[in-house]
Parts: structure tokens; C-alpha cells; sequence
């Protein structure tokens, strides 16, 4: 690709190229941006540290010859390396919200995001003091939004992974947020002892075992921990329904993620009374039960 710089001046010649580029490579999306064109404009702004809502004032601007060594080099990783843009650029957004990421964690995407809070204001009332827990933080992300969302909130984030943990550590001391989000290692409910919560949040791992066989090279750059949900994606899930009744509430409310999973979710469990939440992007990915529901249907 370094031969390609000197041929290419301004923005739009580098905009034009990673776009191309990008299409011939056959890059997977889906971490942050959805095509070619998005992706290829947000690593362009981010790396030539313009805002990233301003790309037309500077597309003819001519790149200095550093900048334009830069940029080769970050889109040269990005097709070679098939590194999400997310790990390239060491942040991911969700809604107005950015977060740092690495590799140690999956990249920040979640239908539950779209849900807090106006998603469950039927079923949880923002105005109390809430005890909340975050089940598989990993960045530390929704958790962050939940504090957000819910000013009376105190929260806990659980993480298997040390790594992750630290990750959710610079994220909560990056809003502020240290004296009200509670990191803790554990797997799952497992070193909770005899706390209890007003609202489980979780957006476990539920790739299936086929899935997982077929996905593209930029998921693969994520902790595997964090995707794959045993044969039939809904390992966690099982745990999670299982035991989520022992740490909820009188009342309590449990909002789950499972992506694709919702038909086998209620072959599994058919006596569980889900609530499928409708998000923008989404009808069928994330439920919600309550603490009676569960106790109900055991």
C-alpha cells in the first residue's frame, strides 16, 4: 500500500481508495459501522484527529506525508490484519458514549443499550434508589449506562475475566462513575454471597457452536470467552435463569440479551413467560422476566 501514497493527496482520494479497498478485501462489519463507506470515513477523521462529524469541509485537504504514512499503515492493518476499526482506534461508541477498548474485551454493542431507560419504564421505576447488577460487564459499558440512565443507582459489575475488569475500570474512572459501579471477578452469581438487586442486567455470550465455526476474521480478534455460548449459545443463559431468582428482589426485574436465540430460548424453557422487548434494530433479542416469573416457572 505504500506505493499507493504517493498517488493519493487529499481525503477524498484516501476515502475513495479505503473504500475500495475495503469492498475488494471483502471486510466483515459490524463493529461500529454496518459498510465500507462508514468505516473508511471514521478511521480517516479519527486518524487525521478531525471531528467525526465534519468530514465534507476537508476532503479536499491535501494529507502531509506523515499523515499520509499514517493512514496507510492503520488501513493496511485494518485489510491485511482484518482488525475491527474499534481495536484499531482503541475506542467504540454506543449512542453518545465512548469507550476505550483493546483486545482484552469484546467490542461494546448491545440491543440493551437502545433499551435504558425509556425501554423499561413500564416495569422499572427510575425514580427509586436502585440496586442493580451488570452480570458479564466486560468493558464496563452498560453498566456505565445504567448509572447514567438511573441516578439513584448503585451497581454492581461482575466479569469472569480480570482483564475485562480492567478495561471497566479505566472506563468507569474515565465518567466518574468509581463511587457508585462496583467491579467484582466473578463467574457469573458465583462470589455474590448474599446480595440481592432490584434489576439483573446481562448480555452473556450466546454464539452458537456453528456460528462461532463460521464467523469472519474480525470476530476472531475478540475474547472468545465473550462469544461463544456452547452448542446451543444459551450455556449462560441456563445459569442465568437458574439461579437469578436467589439474587433479585421482591419485584425484582431481569432484562437478558440473547441475539438470535429466541426461538430456542423458549423451545429450552417453555414454561418461562418471556417478555420480548422491542429496540430500534431488534424485536425478538432481549427479554425480560420478573422475580415472580421466575420463581413461578422453576
Amino acid at each position: 500500500m505504500s506505493t499507493m501514497a504517493h498517488d493519493l493527496e487529499t481525503l477524498r482520494d484516501w476515502l475513495r481508495y479505503a473504500v475500495s479497498r475495503f469492498g475488494e478485501a471483502e471486510l466483515a462489519f459490524g463493529h461500529g459501522t454496518t459498510n465500507a463507506y462508514d468505516e473508511a470515513a471514521y478511521l480517516l477523521l479519527h486518524a487525521l484527529h478531525l471531528p467525526m462529524d465534519r468530514l465534507e469541509p476537508f476532503l479536499d485537504a491535501r494529507l502531509t506525508q506523515a499523515e499520509r504514512a499514517q493512514v496507510a499503515q492503520l488501513l493496511q492493518r485494518r485489510i491485511d490484519q482484518r482488525v475491527p476499526a474499534a481495536y484499531l482506534t482503541h475506542e467504540a461508541w454506543l449512542g453518545e458514549f465512548r469507550f476505550y477498548v483493546d483486545e482484552r474485551v469484546l467490542i461494546p454493542r448491545s440491543f440493551i443499550a437502545e433499551l435504558l431507560p425509556d425501554g423499561l419504564a413500564p416495569y422499572v421505576n427510575a425514580a427509586q434508589t436502585l440496586t442493580a447488577l451488570d452480570l458479564g460487564t466486560g468493558s464496563g459499558c452498560l453498566a456505565i449506562l445504567l448509572a447514567h440512565a438511573y441516578s439513584g443507582a448503585d451497581v454492581d459489575a461482575v466479569d469472569i475475566s480480570t482483564d475485562a475488569l480492567t478495561i471497566a475500570q479505566r472506563n468507569v474512572s474515565d465518567y466518574g462513575l468509581a463511587d457508585r459501579i462496583n467491579l467484582i471477578r466473578s463467574d457469573m452469581f458465583a462470589n455474590l454471597g448474599g446480595k440481592s438487586y432490584d434489576l439483573i442486567i446481562s448480555n452473556p455470550p450466546y454464539v452458537t457452536a456453528v456460528a462461532m465455526a463460521d464467523l469472519p476474521p474480525e470476530y476472531r480478534h475478540e475474547p472468545v470467552l465473550a462469544l461463544s455460548g456452547g452448542e446451543d449459545g444459551l450455556d449462560a443463559v441456563r445459569t442465568i435463569l437458574d439461579e437469578a431468582s436467589r439474587f433479585l428482589n421482591t419485584g425484582g426485574t431481569l432484562v437478558v440479551e440473547v441475539g438470535h436465540n429466541r426461538s430456542a430460548t423458549e423451545i429450552a424453557f417453555p414454561k418461562t413467560p418471556f417478555v420480548w422487548l422491542e429496540t430500534e434494530t431488534s424485536s425478538d433479542s432481549v427479554f425480560l422476566l420478573k422475580r415472580e416469573d421466575l420463581v413461578a416457572a422453576r
